[in-house]
């Protein structure tokens, strides 16, 4: 066995020095393959042996049939967008007004997907994408089989670091060959091909992508006793991570400008792609200053490059239905590859739009798209317009139904409650990543189904088991993929009450709307019972949406639904609190750090959100508790300078024993 560990431990050296540390390393190419081999015929003469962190790991192997779910403990929030000078020197000086000196730290906005990453004692134990923020999915088999991704770390340290995923331009150029050679589709770009890879099922398919990683974020630096961004990238790479290397700890907003003109030069001759330029305050203190909004940090932003613009035809404009029945001009274009994408559709707003900038069918048109963004016609090459072309004119009835459109502020609405594309696109919504997450049910399915009668209305979603005969009949449905639909048909049942409203398209009930009703009135059949003064009442509702909520309840047609989905077993209450009395812990904000004896983080984090109470990754004049325990650092200081309440572990626990035991 002394022989397979010193294998182990010379090959993870290996690829540390090579993936990692970008040198070359202390093996020839030859002593590596020879020692690996070694390695392989060890570990299946003695599979009893095999360490978690073996480098065979890295080779992929295990194949699951879905992703579980992983909650963040630590949200993983967006960052708000700038897109010019004006708006980089708008964000220094919204810093300055708090009497913050600030330093930056730049870097780079890599075009991937985000990743948090976690170890127990050295030891990589889970992977999980970034989801909603809030809620993420299992990926640990396919995080494995990043070679940038140390399955050990240097200490023996509980830690969770955050970063990007991303395929390198090479590889997605050799990818492609390959699958040209093959006769199989094109990948279209590398953000696209790296976000279908970490979603593979088997990991020796993500093994052959050749995934690499950028790690970027430590979300409790205090912990550790850091007290910079910078610091924490240095202390994040001496862990054994690869941080990257074009990062810049600047001290003026002319020196963030300068960093961003030269990475916009830059950028084609990186070897992988770049979207834009992050900018962090470098003092962890400044952040806790600055705090966050419910979706952003206002510690950080994202400056984005300027679009890509390209040139085709306009061949037609088509009009579409939305759930809520506005009908919307759409651009079909002469296909174009715009960053990296093939475009054959784009958005055209609204009518005054459409007018505004004298767009019609057969102009060659400029299209611009940046990051995610839907493409969009920007505006008209003139010179090449034919003289007999017409002028744009909006439809006057219902591009589905036929039925005559009502204009109302800027926008057309069908009024028909019947009409079908209406019903198409609420079904849309109802399954969509965001609301319920039905993995399966896509946009091109659900009208499938629609057109085949099998879906009509939301309830009739929870009875596709009886169309199992059908679907069989199907192209692309075998029984596995059959079966893990029903499956995840059935597991959204079990979905919160937010989840639940915004799915059911309440006009003006969004995400975070449908959070804050579901909070406040924890059950379906309470806010159905609410009144429109009371409603007007709640923070962040207001008048328009009070109404909205009243009307929608007040329609026999959504009760009916309701009902049903009652009937099948729909969760009708909001699952973010366990216990709906009064407690010590209600509507107030914890901070928990240092090391705890009886209990670990996640599980007195969850604790306290049971019991109605907020976790905070850091201390601010917003913080009601901090829960200290040994060798607590920063945050404890914080916390006496501020004169917050503190209490130790004896303490937190006889307050916890008191519900739950």
């Amino acid at each position: 066995m002394d022989r397979y560990n010193e294998l182990v431990e010379l090959i993870t050296k290996a690829n540390y020095e090579y993936h990692v540390l970008d040198n070359a390393t202390t093996l020839t190419d030859e002593e590596y393959d020879n020692y690996l081999r070694e390695l392989y015929k060890i570990e299946s003469e003695h599979p009893d042996w095999i360490r978690n962190d073996s480098p065979t790991h890295k080779i992929g192997g295990i194949i699951l049939d879905k992703f579980d779910k992983v909650t963040h403990n630590i949200p993983m929030m967006s960052l708000a967008d700038v897109f010019n000078e004006d708006e980089i020197r708008e964000f220094d000086e919204r810093i300055r007004k708090e009497g913050i000196n600030p330093s930056y730290v730049c870097e780079l906005k890599i075009d991937g997907l985000s990743v948090s990453l976690k170890y127990e004692k050295g030891i990589l134990v889970s992977g999980a994408t970034r989801g909603d923020g809030y809620v993420g999915e299992d990926i640990t088999h396919n995080v494995k089989t990043i070679k940038q991704v140390p399955l050990k770390l240097n200490q023996e340290i509980d830690i969770e670091v955050r970063g990007e995923i991303y395929i390198s331009k090479k590889t997605l150029e050799e990818l492609n060959k390959e699958r040209q050679e093959k006769g199989e589709p094109l990948l279209k770009n590398c953000r696209n091909t790296a976000a279908g890879s970490v979603r593979q099922l088997d990991s020796k398919v993500a093994a052959k992508r050749n995934l690499e990683v950028w790690i970027y974020h430590l979300p409790d630096p205090e912990d550790y006793g850091i007290k910079t961004h910078h610091e924490a990238l240095e202390f994040m790479k001496d862990l054994g991570f690869r941080t990257n290397p074009n990062n810049r700890l600047v001290n003026s907003i002319d020196e963030v400008v300068e960093f961003i003109e030269g990475m916009n030069h830059l950028r084609d001759d990186l070897p992988y792609d770049i979207d834009g330029v992050v900018i962090k305050l470098d003092d962890l203190h400044d952040h806790e200053i600055m705090g966050n909004t419910i979706r952003y940090p206002k510690w950080a932003c994202a400056y984005k490059f300027p679009a890509q613009i390209v040139q085709t035809k306009l061949n037609d404009i088509k009009f579409t239905v939305g759930r809520t029945g506005q009908v919307t001009p759409n651009a079909i274009l002469e296909p174009v590859m715009v960053m990296g994408s093939l475009v054959s559709k784009a958005t055209l707003h609204n009518e005054e739009y459409c007018i505004t900038k004298d767009i019609r069918i057969g102009d060659t048109v400029r299209i611009i798209k940046a990051g995610d963004v839907i493409p969009r016609v920007d505006s008209v090459v003139m010179d090449d317009r034919s003289s007999n072309s017409l002028p744009f004119s909006f439809t006057k009835e219902c591009p589905m139904c036929g039925s005559k459109l009502v204009k109302k502020d800027a926008a057309y609405y069908c009024k028909n409650d019947n009409c079908q594309k209406k019903d198409i696109e609420s079904l849309i919504h109802f399954a969509a990543r965001d609301t319920m997450n039905i993995i399966g049910l896509g946009d091109a399915i659900i009208e499938d189904f629609f057109n085949l009668g099998y879906i009509k209305k939301i309830s009739d979603i929870y009875r596709l088991g009886d169309y199992v005969d059908e679907l069989k009949l199907l192209e692309g449905f075998g029984e596995k993929s059959i079966n893990n639909l029903l499956d995840s048909i059935s597991l959204s049942k079990n979905n919160s009450l937010d989840r639940l409203l915004f799915a059911l398209g309440i006009r003006y009930v969004g995400k975070k709307t449908g959070k804050i009703l579901a909070k406040e009135f924890k059950t379906m059949d309470n806010l159905m019972r609410a009144d429109y003064e009371t409603l007007k009442n709640i923070y962040d509702i207001g008048e328009v949406i009070a109404q909205s909520v009243v009307d929608y309840f007040s329609n026999e047609k959504n009760i009916c639904l309701i009902n049903e989905l009652k009937e099948i077993g729909m969760n009708m209450e909001y699952l973010g609190s366990e216990v709906t009395e009064e407690t010590i812990f209600s509507g107030k904000t914890f901070v928990l750090t240092g090391t705890l004896d009886t209990i670990t983080r996640d599980e007195a984090k969850e604790k306290i959100e049971s019991l109605g109470g907020n976790c905070s990754g850091s201390v601010s004049k917003k913080t009601n508790v901090v829960i200290a325990g040994h060798d607590a650092g920063s945050k404890l200081t914080r916390a006496q300078e501020l004169g917050i309440e503190i209490w130790d572990e004896d303490r937190f626990i006889k307050e916890i024993e008191s519900f739950f035991n």
